[in-house]
């Protein structure tokens, strides 16, 4: 069973910062695209920052320059390092992962519980 797990989640004034970290368990996996994604009340699901297997990052246009991903390919980990924060970065936070299963050679796309991020003015 695979299983995202976040944390670093929390409360921030503005112009602070937090870091987000997603961990997946499994052996037989290869993970292909990490990414992070952000759901404001009201708002839809979108993507926040994503980074390929081989570390081609790509950021939305709200957050570059204050916003940066990383990936640790020996902890099956990604990063999401939150600086300069504004109040309209509230959201929840949700990571994703694009794993290809080695034994059943079968790909697929799986999501973090996602965790909340407030960010106080």
């Amino acid at each position: 069973q695979v299983q995202l797990v976040e944390s670093g989640g929390g409360l921030a004034q503005a112009g602070g910062s937090l870091r987000l970290s997603c961990a997946v368990s499994g052996s037989t996996i290869s993970i292909r695209t990490m990414g992070w994604y952000r759901q404001a009340p009201g708002k839809q699901r979108e993507l926040v920052a994503d980074i390929t297997s081989g570390g081609t990052t790509n950021y939305a246009d709200s957050v570059k320059g204050r916003f940066t991903i990383s990936r640790d390919n020996a902890k099956n980990t990604v990063y999401l390092q939150m600086n300069s924060l504004k109040p309209e970065d509230t959201a929840v936070y949700y990571c994703q992962m694009t794993l290809f299963f080695m034994i059943s050679r079968s790909i697929g796309n799986y999501w973090g519980q996602g965790t909340q991020v407030t960010v106080s003015s």
